[in-house]
């Protein structure tokens, strides 16, 4: 007789909670270690940044089984919300970055009681449409400057010791994000909100039929995968120094957010992971790569297609099948 499984009981003894926050930890420290520290910043703050977006992502998108193409809108307005506290109200940056992640969670709250009645790709439909909307809002709106978008003054670093040792406040507040994404997504998980989730991905009706309050779990979950978006984007922008619409909502983006949450394995917590860190190496090549440097997104989707079709579950999901011993392991 197989023993009972514990791990929903002492959720904070799983050992693949441990092993993704360790992971997050390294990836974090490493600049640190690095003989060129500012360029390895820069390289690790992209793969944060991954590991934040496809992890948020995973709440919807591995738990309630809705796919997201607009997962990049709440990144993009976040961006703009603190820009613009920065910039023109010259409020303190950690003000600026939690109202960032704060406006994504409206704006996810009400979305979701619009859009979350539709299912399956009417959902998916809908949220290449508030993409698009989001965009050409801003585009129009001029208080975010328009099309040509907002630049950060010199002024605006000066408050915090200069523009490197703000850069290095931006990162280590992303790697303190970063760590706390993925604590929320394994809390959700093993918390019973997080089966509701669950069920709902199986089969909505019957989730329904057994006690579910299906709209309000999804909307719940939606604002959940809005917050840490909306808080990176603040940091993205405030690094960069300046914004633009097309950059803060490429629908690009959220495409290779979804490749990132597939390839590592949807609805586990060490799955995007897994998934940012592979999908931003691949990245990295192709970049300087002559033959496949102007056609990432084609092999974004070849990738997308052969994981469907060869490994649903994911790399993770794919390793949790081989061995009982790395299930218990491999959240």
């Amino acid at each position: 007789m197989k023993p009972l499984d514990k791990s929903h009981d002492t959720p904070w003894r799983n050992p693949g909670l441990w092993l993704a926050l360790a992971t997050t930890a390294v990836i974090g420290l490493s600049p640190a270690l690095s003989g060129n520290k500012a360029y390895a910043r820069e390289v690790m703050f992209t793969v944060l940044m991954s590991v934040g977006l496809a992890s948020s992502l995973n709440v919807m998108l591995g738990y309630t089984g809705y796919v997201n193409f607009g997962h990049i809108v709440f990144f993009g307005l976040g961006g703009y919300v603190s820009f613009y506290l920065l910039s023109v109200h010259r409020l303190p940056f950690y003000i600026a970055v939690l109202a960032g992640g704060l406006s994504a969670a409206l704006l996810a709250f009400l979305l979701g009681k619009a859009i979350l009645r539709l299912r399956g790709a009417y959902f998916a439909l809908a949220t290449i449409g508030v993409n698009e909307a989001a965009r050409s809002f801003v585009k129009n709106f001029g208080p975010f400057g328009g099309p040509t978008g907002m630049t950060l003054k010199f002024q605006v670093y000066q408050a915090y010791g200069g523009a490197d040792r703000a850069l290095w406040i931006a990162y280590i507040v992303l790697v303190v994000l970063a760590v706390a994404v993925i604590l929320v997504s394994f809390l959700v998980k093993t918390s019973r909100f997080g089966l509701g989730l669950m069920a709902i991905r199986e089969n909505e009706d019957t989730a329904e039929v057994m006690g579910v309050v299906a709209p309000n779990a999804k909307t719940w979950a939606y604002v959940l995968s809005a917050i840490f978006p909306g808080m990176i984007g603040a940091l993205f922008f405030f690094k960069n120094g300046n914004i633009e619409p097309d950059d803060a909502f490429r629908l690009q983006q959220s495409i290779e957010i979804i490749v990132m949450v597939m390839l590592g394995g949807q609805g586990l917590v060490l799955g995007p992971l897994v998934g940012s860190a592979v999908y931003q190496r691949l990245r990295g090549y192709l970049l300087v790569s002559p033959l496949f440097k102007n056609i990432q997104l084609a092999v974004a989707g070849v990738l997308l297609l052969i994981i469907i079709l060869f490994v649903p579950a994911g790399l993770v999901g794919w390793l949790r099948r081989r061995s009982s011993r790395l299930r218990r392991v491999l959240e």
